[in-house]
């Protein structure tokens, strides 16, 4: 093995290992529990041990579908080089440094997929457009989808012809119907990726869409009555631990996307190395978004559950559902997504069906959409000029 490829891979190592840390610092550790701190349902501290717990859980379990589109669905015709993945993570990590520094919710996703077209198209690659068109879509409808379906749940909530010992439970089935359908890299035949439900017919031995409809139901029926008379018997209790649960499954579901943008750019480079599997690059982004959350996520959880909106466990919970409804949607795609524009998006739109404009602060969610959209064009403008200049 040339002892150059590895000094480099090293480097782009260590270069990922920093982008995962800045992301555990940054979106994946702050946006899955800022409603619930929002609401006072946990401490702010807690909240962050506890995202980087299930962060990880995500990375190794549902890491793989956004590392692969990152890696290697982003630029035809070429594989980036390894300094062309150190530029592209050293650009993406910066950036985000400078957003949590801030104070303002850098859009990870934004930055990181910006960096790999512009270094790959700089070095003579082609565009993907069927993938690009995928994931504007994406990035596009996700504020109008996550803040629609959250003001819907929150304009319902409130209403005294909608008890919370009924509604609150069908919210819950409808999560577990959801839960026993994503993907995890082990549950299918032979260690393959599979769901709940598929591992639950396996057991059963008992195959088909009958079977399937039938888990899936008996899985959302027990969730929803479990919640239902936890709810019934402590509504104020009850509702904090269901606003915890949610928490706990958008953390798992940004550990399973946002470790993509750190790890991805390295999978191509495997090959080339010849001794690291893919499972040993998603532990180690995992474990590096596990530390960031520890240490650098507290600052931007109260920025995002004291500024964007005024929000109860209501209004949170109307928050997380259509959260981790989207981020499971861009896992299954493969699609690299901005768990700030979910969060956000889905805060602002339970804040205002129940608080109207006040709720909001409008300054800063327009500073906020501008951060966004900024951090691509910017991103990709200095991956594109850098990566012609020194590539």
């Amino acid at each position: 093995m040339d002892p150059a490829l590895i000094a480099l891979f090293v480097g782009a190592a260590l270069a990922s290992l920093f982008m995962a840390w800045v992301i555990g610092a940054g979106s994946s550790g702050a946006t899955p529990y800022a409603p619930a701190v929002g609401a006072n349902a946990i401490g702010t501290m807690r909240a962050a041990f506890l995202v980087g717990i299930f962060g990880f859980a995500g990375a190794v379990t549902q890491g793989g579908n956004v590392s692969e589109a990152v890696g290697n669905g982003l630029v035809g015709g070429i594989s980036l080089p390894i300094a062309g993945v150190i530029l592209v993570l050293i650009l993406g990590a910066g950036l985000m440094a400078v957003g949590i520094t801030t104070g303002y919710p850098i859009a990870t996703a934004f930055t990181v997929t910006g960096a790999v077209i512009g270094v790959g198209l700089a070095l003579g690659g082609t565009p993907v457009w069927p993938k690009y068109r995928q994931i504007a879509a994406v990035w596009v409808l996700t504020p109008f989808a996550g803040g629609g379906i959250a003001f819907g749940i929150a304009s319902l909530l409130p209403r005294p012809d909608v008890p919370e010992r009924y509604s609150i439970p069908v919210l819950a089935g409808l999560v577990g119907a959801v839960l026993m359908n994503v993907q995890f890299s082990f549950l299918g035949e032979g260690g393959t990726s599979g769901t709940l439900r598929g591992f639950g017919q396996q057991v059963l031995a008992f195959d088909g869409p009958a079977s399937a409809v039938s888990i899936t139901g008996f899985a959302a029926l027990a969730v929803a009555a479990v919640v239902w008379w936890d709810v019934s018997h402590d509504e104020r209790g009850g509702l904090r631990r269901v606003l915890l649960a949610l928490g706990s499954l958008v953390a798992f579901s940004a550990g399973g996307s946002q470790v993509g943008l750190a790890v991805g750019p390295l999978l191509p480079l495997l090959d080339e190395v010849g001794m690291v599997s893919t499972f040993a690059v998603l532990v180690g982004g995992g474990l590096g978004m596990l530390v960031g959350s520890w240490t650098g996520a507290p600052r931007m959880i109260k920025s995002l559950a004291q500024d964007y909106s005024s929000l109860g466990p209501r209004r949170s919970i109307s928050a997380l559902v259509p959260s981790f409804l989207i981020a499971q949607l861009a896992v299954l795609l493969g699609v690299p997504v901005s768990f700030n524009e979910i969060v956000v998006s889905a805060i602002i739109g339970s804040g205002a069906a129940v608080g109207g404009r006040e709720a909001v602060d409008a300054r800063k969610i327009l500073l906020t959409v501008g951060a966004w959209a900024g951090s691509f064009f910017l991103s990709f403008a200095l991956a594109y000029a850098t990566g012609s200049l020194l590539l």
